[in-house]
């Protein structure tokens, strides 16, 4: 596993922070921390980016502890919050962070018009950073984060400034990463954004993981079906109740949220055996907004026990 944390905690005295976030990230996947603003979602990304120290529980990063310097020196990290150096230029700018990255010179000539085209840059490096627009700086700190060539990026928030034309480029980017074998750490709330290019996701709340796992598996959770029929009534709700877990009037329809796929066709079959006339039966797909707010507006009932979709987690200790 490329990232790796068991029970990883970080408690701020006036309270905030991340509790026992036990998860892997697999090699060369886009994995996706979701969750609300406050919910811990940088603190994780600062500490397996050595920024912050935990205060309890484990972590590995590229198989190395945490702070292991052969490990940062494959990471790359775009923080939510930046500002670089305004007096630089672009290029200014990248060679002086490939200088701390300890690049070679011929490395950075190589590197720096490769990112700066990658970022859709090209063309402005001489450019002071104080000129750029708060979308161009964002596409700088992508440029900075990329120069080393990392085999682990974090990008915390990393299309909170671009434009729509800018977020279908940044997508398109993260699936050219994945292609080349960077696993990709994305923190965001855009939810739409995740949804798009993301393996798996985590969902943290209150700075406790309440849900993770393959991004199919856990927008299939509980399907949920829409019906049209005739003469809804009690009677009917009745017949429908103990075959589903979740049922609904949406207008003149019906939306019923059942266990698994394969028990849609007994709910038709009840349908026409109560002689009712059953004009469709629709599937109707979870997106993963729908997941998310159903999460936050749960009860914190047995809360720091993440649901898990998928494969289960090894749970073994990384350290």
């Amino acid at each position: 596993m490329v990232v790796e944390t068991v029970g990883l905690t970080k408690v701020y005295p006036g309270g905030g922070g991340c509790r026992d976030i036990t998860l892997s990230v697999g090699e060369g996947e886009i994995f996706g921390l979701l969750g609300p603003n406050g919910a811990g979602k940088s603190t994780l990304v600062k500490i397996l980016v050595g920024l912050v120290f935990p205060t309890g529980g484990h972590a590995r990063v590229l198989g190395r502890p945490l702070g292991d310097l052969r490990a940062r020196e494959k990471v790359g990290f775009l923080p939510e919050n930046f500002r670089y150096h305004q007096w630089l230029t672009a290029e200014e700018l990248l060679r002086f962070h490939g200088a701390l990255a300890g690049m070679a010179p011929a490395d950075l000539k190589r590197r720096i018009p490769r990112v700066l085209d990658l970022v859709r840059l090209t063309g402005v490096e001489k450019r002071k950073v104080g000129t750029f627009s708060k979308g161009m700086q964002q596409r700088l700190g992508l440029a900075v984060a990329l120069l080393a060539g990392p085999q682990l990026l974090f990008l915390d928030e990393p299309t909170s400034a671009l434009d729509p034309v800018g977020r279908r480029e940044v997508r398109r980017l993260l699936l050219d990463l994945k292609r080349e074998g960077v696993t990709v750490f994305l923190n965001s709330h855009l939810l739409s954004e995740v949804e798009r290019v993301c393996d798996r996701v985590a969902v943290i709340k209150e700075g406790r993981l309440v849900a993770q796992g393959g991004l199919a598996e856990l927008l299939d959770a509980g399907p949920e079906v829409e019906i049209e029929v005739d003469g809804i009534d009690e009677d009917l709700l009745a017949v429908l109740r103990p075959l589903v877990r979740d049922l609904r009037r949406e207008g003149t329809a019906l939306v019923a949220r059942v266990a698994r796929r394969q028990e849609v066709p007994l709910l038709a079959r009840r349908i026409v055996e109560s002689g009712r006339s059953l004009y469709a039966l629709r599937p109707r797909r979870a997106s993963l907004e729908d997941l998310f707010v159903e999460l936050m507006e749960g009860d914190d009932t047995g809360a720091g026990e993440a649901v898990y979709y998928g494969p289960a987690e090894s749970g073994r200790d990384p350290a």
